[in-house]
């Protein structure tokens, strides 16, 4: 029998005490705070700080966040933009460690992307991705189909074969490269209109940025690195959002970063074109101004942006134009960042801290309220995903138990190697930041609890 849960005096979606249980996979019942019954074989009630794994039928959270109030309860979040990088590259990171990093970060559902090797362009490769995350039982896994045949921008990939596949992909991205071929772009787009697929697109025009290393600007005049410009992203998303109105089809933007690229998104919204758009945590918070010193953790594509840029797509999040925050967790071997800045891999872990950089930069500045944290890293971006019929549910009696309690009131500062990801290339080292996901149910199963994925409160091993 599976074990049943009672959260005593959450907030969901940081509204008024509720108890909540979940039992038998589901949202059971919500009754007003301290009204929910509690079982008489119940395991005792448990406080934060002294989480166990659970050997009772029924086990109570005293869901107290750190000022006395109740934790937030939010729908588990979904990530459009992982890389979990296995097969391949099982030394930066797994599908095991990069779901269980995931649960830890309050996630409950990961897309992972297509640049493994081999890469993720045929059935074969997406079915053996999402077998090994139901392996892993921390997320579900739902793998990103890639456009071309081994991103190499040639010839479509079997689309519709991955379509068709146990994995039922619905998202198809060549993600690290751009699909900068006009024809192709225009038949992929016209290709995933057959199965409601969304083509979601790394807009870098590749003629733009030969040799770039950072954001072309002020600081890499100064400093002396190949400026990466503006509108390199710029222009593929402007191409972009034509063709898809062009036919009718579905197109995603990937981590956009400039403010330009927002004003193009705001456009096309406007005339109706059926586009959606990412932003990172990343990039709402971080400038170019730290790569002064030449640390590779910076390194990252798109390159970090101006203040102006950081500003506009916070704006751009607030009003809509911005659909969802993806997290595009990029985890690297030590040997791939511990070098020069030109030698080093670009990307940055992210699963982690998504959720409180989203408080830090947007709800703790009254720009969002965590009911839109619930809309851009949960509900939107399952419903982009095509997985809204069992992921970003409404917080209600008879829906999936796919849920994450969070402490608004705590602060932590950020330690790489405390970290639970495989690699530890994360640019906020040494920052404090505001949040802390107390706990994270998969179906009604606690994957975390107090903080802590249930292995280690077990001390299992792997």
């Amino acid at each position: 029998m599976s074990t049943t849960y009672i959260l005593r005096g959450v907030r969901p979606l940081g509204g008024d005490p509720v108890d909540v249980v979940l039992a038998d996979g589901v949202i059971s019942e919500i009754t007003a705070a301290g009204e929910a019954t509690v079982p008489d074989a119940s395991h005792g009630v448990t406080a934060p700080g002294e989480a166990t794994v659970p050997d009772g039928d029924v086990v109570v959270l005293d869901a107290r966040a750190s000022d006395g109030s109740g934790l937030v309860l939010l729908p588990g979040l979904v990530d459009l933009h992982t890389h979990l990088r296995e097969p391949g590259r099982e030394d930066a990171e797994t599908v095991w460690s990069g779901t269980r990093a995931a649960a830890a970060g309050g996630f409950t559902a990961v897309h992972a992307m297509a640049n493994t090797t081999p890469v993720a362009d045929t059935a074969g490769v997406v079915e053996q991705v999402r077998r090994l995350g139901e392996e892993a039982g921390w997320a579900d896994v739902h793998p990103v189909g890639a456009v071309t045949v081994g991103l190499a921008g040639e010839r479509l990939a079997e689309l519709g074969a991955m379509a068709d596949s146990a994995a039922r992909v619905r998202v198809f991205s060549d993600d690290g490269r751009c699909v900068h071929d006009p024809i192709l772009m225009r038949r992929a787009l016209e290709y995933v209109k057959a199965f409601d697929g969304v083509v979601a697109q790394h807009a870098q025009e590749p003629r733009l940025t030969e040799g770039a290393q950072m954001n072309e600007g002020v600081v890499s005049g100064e400093i002396g690195l190949t400026g990466w410009p503006a509108v390199a992203e710029e222009a593929i998303i402007a191409r972009d959002v034509l063709l898809a109105e062009h036919v009718g089809s579905r197109l995603h933007v990937c981590h956009l970063s400039t403010a330009r690229s927002v004003e193009i998104i705001r456009w096309a919204k406007s005339r109706g074109v059926n586009v959606t758009a990412e932003v990172t945590p990343h990039h709402l918070i971080l400038t170019d101004e730290l790569a002064r010193d030449y640390d590779p953790v910076f390194k990252v594509n798109p390159p970090l942006r101006t203040a102006e840029d950081v500003e506009a797509v916070r704006q751009g999040l607030a009003d809509g134009t911005i659909d969802i925050v993806a997290t595009d967790h990029a985890p690297h071997p030590v040997e791939d960042k511990d070098c020069e800045w030109s030698a080093a891999a670009f990307g940055m872990t992210g699963l982690e801290t998504a959720l409180s950089v989203v408080q830090a930069t947007m709800v703790d500045t009254g720009r969002l309220t965590w009911a839109d944290v619930a809309r851009v890293l949960s509900t939107a971006p399952a419903r982009i995903g095509r997985i809204d019929d069992r992921q970003g549910r409404p917080l209600a009696a008879g829906e999936p138990a796919n849920l994450v309690l969070v402490d608004p009131a705590a602060h932590r500062m950020i330690d790489g190697s405390a970290q639970v990801t495989a690699s530890a290339n994360t640019p906020f080292r040494g920052m404090e930041l505001p949040g802390r996901v107390v706990a994270t149910f998969l179906r009604g199963r606690a994957t975390v609890l107090d903080g802590v994925p249930v292995d280690a409160l077990e001390g299992a091993a792997r």
